[in-house]
């Protein structure tokens, strides 16, 4: 009975090209968009007013309540800061901040627009952190904020003198990124 037709049938050992293909097909582009994730940078979204003019506003100042416009500093370099009292890591820049604004005082101005806050907390907040160097608006409703893009606190901008917004930094910002931004809008 040596028939090869009643033979039993035996497993081949080796490699089923067709399920190492297919695995090849969807690993290969799952690897592809994790890889490219470790070359973006998380602070940088994008900016849809990139080389736009920044929108016009008027705000009031948190220390007395005076209306503050935009259109008060055309001519001069700013660096506009959205922060919050419930943000969690505005605390980390926030010193930052204050020292950036101290030693470019005379080359350009800060501005901290407080996003859906309250004054009262804004206050405490600012006592708490060692107050500030810099004027601080309030968006109430946060019209601005909407206005500019932003995505969620802290977010910073940095508009040149003639009033286009040349670039912005998404999260807490470090005294070296600082530095290259405002050098960039000078």
């Amino acid at each position: 009975m040596n028939d090869p037709l009643h033979q039993p049938k035996t497993k081949k050992s080796g490699v089923s090209w067709g399920a190492l293909v297919g695995g090849l097909a969807l690993v290969i582009p799952l690897l592809g968009i994790m890889l490219s994730g470790l070359f973006h940078n998380p602070h940088d979204i994008g900016n849809a007013l990139a080389d736009k003019p920044a929108p016009a506003f008027t705000l009031p100042r948190l220390s007395d309540g005076a209306e503050v416009q935009l259109s008060q500093f055309r001519g001069q370099p700013l660096v506009i800061n959205f922060w919050a009292t419930w943000c969690r890591s505005c605390p980390l820049e926030h010193p930052v901040l204050v020292d950036g604004a101290r030693r470019y005082s005379n080359q350009v101005q800060f501005l901290g627009i407080a996003y859906e806050d309250k004054r009262p907390a804004l206050k405490a907040w600012l006592a708490r952190h060692g107050g500030s160097s810099y004027p601080t608006l309030v968006d109430v409703g946060g019209k601005v904020a909407v206005a500019y893009g932003v995505y969620g606190v802290p977010e910073t901008y940095f508009i040149d003198g003639e009033g286009v917004i040349r670039t912005k930094h998404v999260g807490p910002i470090d005294p070296q990124t600082l530095k290259a931004r405002i050098e960039g809008i000078l």
